[in-house]
């Protein structure tokens, strides 16, 4: 079988399509045959060595993927074979074959495509996780998503939506707000892209403010980081809470006054170590968020497809920072 290798620590570039040995199910494990791979900023940090967790090379990237069951291991009920599941590996998607936990192998509904579930659940279990778990989001409030197009910020984007908020989308471009709009938001803000000189925080702060109304953002989904924090959490209501999900645009640095001041919170969101703390948790909101997809009330926006052999491009692309939704890299088995 084909298999994206990260033999050298490196970018994009780095990465070899070879050939190597189909991997066998051991006990409590099932194989699968893989038909597609989420493709998310972690991959680009992994192959970096600027995640953290750094998997022995060769390794391929790749922690979302989706297929049909193939084969099991011992202890693992025969009739699972020819289920289609998606799982969460943590990396080693990036191949015709995998292997999981059998319990980390997830049926995924029948109407449900498989690009469409390999850029299903990292994004709204991760947003599912932030606005239920993290910030409590009540009908009424209002929440402000920055990055709104990205793959975690549309799916933020339609669960604030079905949540009840007043959603609004940041964005960096008109473009990537009428996605956002299309997903739900029910207003945006489009702001420069980075690095931002003082001056551009300052106005963006104020477009943030005026958008979010006198009162401010209930809640802060954010991300994106870097520059972008701070403006937005000078918008932020009293007692608000401020959602922490990722960097691409470096770690900020808060003034910690502005949260004295606003008797706001600041909440970090990590729903991998939140999965692991609380399986069953993490299962009955898939569970939830498998309803809500069936009612038609959330769909994966998918930017563009990538054959496996072009999966490096298909990381570039996400690197750009210029995709809205998700980036997804296809396998199927001939």
């Amino acid at each position: 079988m084909k298999a994206l290798l990260s033999r050298e620590i490196g970018g994009p570039d780095m990465l070899v399509l070879e050939d190597v040995a189909e991997p066998s199910p051991g006990k409590g494990e099932v194989r699968i045959a893989v038909e597609a791979i989420g493709v998310n900023f972690p991959d680009l940090l992994i192959i970096e060595d600027k995640y953290q967790f750094r998997p022995e090379r060769p390794f391929s990237p790749g922690a979302e993927i989706s297929g049909i069951i193939d084969a099991v291991g011992e202890g693992v009920d025969a009739s699972r074979v020819g289920e289609r599941v998606l799982a969460m590996l943590g990396w080693g998607g990036m191949a015709g074959k995998v292997v999981a936990p059998a319990a980390k192998a997830m049926r995924i509904p029948d109407a449900m495509p498989f690009d469409e579930a390999a850029a299903f659940v990292m994004t709204y279990g991760t947003s599912h996780h932030a606005l239920a778990d993290r910030a409590k989001l009540k009908s009424g409030e209002t929440l402000l998503v920055l990055g709104a197009a990205g793959g975690v910020g549309l799916a933020a984007v339609e669960l604030g939506k079905a949540a009840g908020a007043r959603v609004i989308a940041a964005v960096s471009s008109a473009e990537k707000l009428e996605i956002a709009k299309k997903a739900g938001a029910d207003d945006g803000v489009v702001y420069p892209r980075g690095p931002l000189d003082a001056a551009a925080g300052k106005e963006l702060a104020g477009a943030f403010k005026q958008i979010c109304g006198k009162n401010g953002a209930d809640v802060i989904y954010d991300p994106v980081g870097g520059d972008y924090t701070e403006p937005a959490l000078r918008s932020i209501a009293w007692e608000g809470r401020y959602l922490v999900v990722g960097f691409p645009a470096g770690i900020a640095k808060l003034p910690l006054n502005l949260v004295l001041l606003k008797g706001c919170d600041v909440r970090g969101v990590f729903w991998g170590s939140a999965v692991e703390r609380d399986p069953e948790g993490h299962r009955q909101a898939v569970a939830d968020l498998f309803e809500l997809y069936g009612k038609g009330g959330i769909r994966p926006h998918i930017h563009e497809r990538f054959p496996l052999a072009k999966a490096p491009d298909a990381l570039r692309t996400l690197a750009s920072r210029g995709a809205a939704g998700k980036i997804v890299v296809t396998v199927g088995q001939e």
